[in-house]
């Protein structure tokens, strides 16, 4: 078998467990909301995500690039909005850190790009932090309070972190400065609950694999899965 398709075929039976795990723990009987995160690299050739195939193999939501730095931002991002919109799945949106760069204008850039991601079917804003620009840890803390202020105050909502473990505890010397904001982690080893850096109590999101295949999405995509710790999904993602 190719070693490729093996990794894929592995990675998402591993999701599949994950999802069991998660519901057999909270004793839920509907299954946890899931679904995508996408940017440019789900579009191949040009071609448009089938946002209504997406919503009908049951995703709840998906996260879609934004921005990154001081001035991309992606060519696919309006009508992935109006079209998730449309088939009636919750849109989160991030912004890609380039921490090199200052974060106040990062911030600016995000938040007109989004409309302030307040709207109906939003959820909160997202911090993409997973490279340190090279700055030190107590520079790259710094800069990432300044730019979640600044989305704080741009939207007046609680942004979301997105991070991975071992980035966490190194460039950011696995601080607990920012347990008050919502953790979207990745983990892709196939454990029944992710590695949890940086004193959270908990996740809220969780990317599960970086592989995923769902109808409509052409290629292989990240998948999700929201943990219920900010409470009932659709007023988080201001569906109601």
């Amino acid at each position: 078998m190719d070693s490729t398709r093996w990794r894929a075929t592995r990675s998402l039976a591993l999701s599949a467990i994950v999802v069991g795990s998660i519901l057999s723990a909270t004793g839920q009987a509907a299954a946890a909301p899931v679904g995508p995160d996408v940017s440019s690299w789900q579009h191949i050739d040009g071609r448009l995500i089938d946002w209504f195939a997406v919503k009908r193999s049951g995703h709840d939501f998906a996260m879609v690039k934004a921005t990154e730095g001081l001035s991309y931002i992606n060519p696919y991002f309006v009508p992935d909005s109006l079209l998730m919109r449309a088939a009636g799945i919750a849109r989160g949106t991030y912004h890609y850190a380039r921490p090199q760069l200052p974060p106040e204008p990062q911030a600016a850039l995000y938040a007109a790009t989004v409309l302030g991601q307040n709207g109906p079917l939003d959820l909160p804003p997202v911090l993409d932090l997973e490279h340190s620009g090279g700055l030190s840890p107590a520079a790259l803390i710094d800069w990432t309070h300044r730019y979640l202020n600044t989305v704080q105050a741009l939207t007046g909502r609680v942004p979301i972190i997105y991070t991975y473990p071992n980035f966490w505890k190194t460039a950011m010397a696995n601080t607990g400065e920012f347990t008050r904001y919502p953790l979207w982690i990745a983990d892709y080893r196939g454990n029944a609950q992710p590695e949890v850096p940086g004193g959270w109590p908990t996740w809220t999101f969780w990317q599960t694999t970086d592989s995923g295949s769902i109808p409509g999405i052409a290629g292989r995509t990240d998948l999700n899965v929201y943990s219920g710790a900010q409470g009932d999904f659709a007023t988080f993602a201001n569906m109601g």
